[in-house]
């Protein structure tokens, strides 16, 4: 039996690309600001409904987080060295903030969202050590603006979101998920938005925005003078040629996605197991999930999966703290954490995951768990 992956990326052909490249041929600009940076920006902030100046193409995720961190926090200090983080996350949370030069403090997440709340840290007491917070928008599930805006407007401590996979969720209801406070975006191959590596910044606070695209070429600020903070995170003319090529098709890239997510809940509904798949809208269009009822219940799973050759993922591991460089930094008890990551299971995805694809990875968990 053939193995089924986890993940199919499908990025822009060659065909769709070679308009862009074009481009580059003519312009001779291959980074730094070209002209195909200059229109991505404008096309994504104009997706986000955002104002022109909202955005900043970045080269990664984690650099858009570091970016974001430097505008809007500065450096760690001997005062405030600590960085408020979920140990529900990719590492990339964790690292973006150590380069900025704070100890992570690794936060419990609600166990209902999967995200840090706010109000549960207002009286919290690492929080005169903390000079940034970074909630997470767990596999995308993206982070209302409001609630991290009043917190930070109480205590004057920055928030900077890592937004991650969200791009396809903030897009149905933008004006409640983008404000003041930035969201730093993936736009890595295995998002649902993909352009193979890079990332951006979004915000409504364009000096915010211009303060970070400084921070991400080393501190210039529109001379070759470093003032701030800096480092090398722009994003290329050629990252962005992807990023345009993949803006033009992404409204049926999203709609093939969308109807994979729709046949995952047709089949866990006909084997009566809706109640553990977790999939878009309440998540990105880049995972389907499966949150089982307990860990043994995911190692079964696990096991039924070998037995017919489908590839799975445990997206965040066991949490920040299971990874060995990062299990001796400051943490809270991790209950939630730890329970959460013990059942949830990545399901395969694609664009073009077909029904039978999907019933195979079906009847392997009604096998294990009937049995």
């Amino acid at each position: 039996m053939i193995r089924l992956p986890v993940l199919r990326p499908r990025l822009p052909s060659a065909e769709q690309l070679l308009p862009y490249l074009r481009t580059l041929d003519i312009c001779r600009i291959y980074t730094n600001h070209g002209p195909l940076l200059e229109k991505f920006q404008a096309r994504v902030a104009a997706q986000l409904e955002l104002h022109d100046g909202g955005v900043v193409c970045t080269s990664s995720g984690t650099s858009a987080i570091i970016g974001s961190i430097l505008a809007s926090a500065g450096r760690a200090t001997q005062q405030r060295p600590l960085a408020i983080v979920p140990a529900f996350t990719f590492v990339a949370t964790a690292a973006a903030v150590m380069q900025c030069g704070y100890e992570p403090y690794l936060a419990d997440v609600d166990a209902d969202s999967w995200m840090l709340d706010p109000s549960s840290f207002i009286h919290h007491p690492v929080l005169h050590k903390a000079g940034v917070v970074v909630p997470v928008a767990p596999f995308g599930r993206p982070v209302p603006q409001e609630p991290w805006f009043e917190f930070r407007s109480r205590t004057g401590i920055p928030v900077v979101i890592d937004g991650a996979a969200s791009f396809d969720t903030i897009l149905q209801a933008p004006a409640k998920y983008l404000g003041d406070i930035p969201l730093a975006l993936s736009f890595h191959a295995t998002k649902s938005f993909g352009i193979g590596e890079g990332g951006a910044i979004a915000t409504q606070d364009t000096d915010l925005a211009a303060r970070a695209a400084a921070a991400l070429n080393f501190g210039f600020q529109g001379t070759r003078n470093s003032h701030s903070a800096g480092t090398n995170g722009k994003m290329s003319e050629y990252a962005a040629a992807v990023g345009l090529a993949e803006l033009d098709g992404w409204k049926s890239k999203y709609t093939a996605l969308s109807n994979v997510m729709a046949l995952y809940r047709q089949s866990m509904e006909t084997a009566q197991l809706s109640k553990l798949l977790l999939a878009s809208p309440d998540i990105s269009t880049s995972y389907a999930l499966l949150a089982c009822r307990s860990s043994d219940e995911a190692k079964s799973v696990e096991r039924s999966f070998h037995q017919h050759n489908i590839d799975y993922r445990r997206w965040y591991g066991a949490g920040v703290q299971d990874h060995k460089y990062f299990s001796n930094f400051p943490r809270a008890h991790l209950a939630s954490t730890s329970d959460v990551l013990s059942r949830v299971i990545g399901l395969p995805v694609a664009p073009d995951l077909s029904e039978t694809e999907v019933e195979r990875v079906v009847t392997a968990i009604r096998e294990a768990i009937s049995g």
